[in-house]
């Protein structure tokens, strides 16, 4: 498989993007936990708290492969700046390799969140 390659713009726009999406990911998130202490509080049956610890475990997980995924898009956002500070002409006509690791580790994690996410859509329809 042949590595991509993308101008620094490119790789730049990429990263700030992704930061975008994963604040919203944090913030959708934090209104998830919200949601579910509101239902742990109305329910006390032992089912159900095994399903809002269920949730809450994943939250928690989700929000730390997110906050993983962040720092190596800092850290790789930085390595481009210091690139272009040390070569401020060439850096704009060179292409860099566009890290497809990070991006099947983004997608991954979105697949993952996203599968989740409707798993707790219907976990709350049934609380309703």
């Amino acid at each position: 498989m042949e590595t991509k390659r993308k101008h620094l713009n490119e790789l730049h726009f990429d990263h700030q993007l992704w930061l975008s999406e994963a604040i919203f990911y944090g913030y959708e998130l934090s209104v998830y936990r919200k949601r579910l202490e509101s239902i742990s509080f109305r329910n006390t049956a032992q089912e159900i708290k095994k399903q809002i610890e269920h949730f809450q475990n994943q939250f928690i997980i989700q929000k730390e492969q997110l906050d993983l995924l962040n720092h190596e898009t800092v850290v790789h956002e930085q390595w481009l700046a210091q690139v272009a500070k040390e070569n401020p002409i060439a850096s704009d006509h060179r292409l860099f390799a566009d890290h497809q690791a990070t991006h099947e580790k983004i997608n991954a994690f979105k697949k993952i969140y996203n599968d989740l996410k409707a798993e707790f859509i219907r976990f709350l329809s049934e609380r309703l």
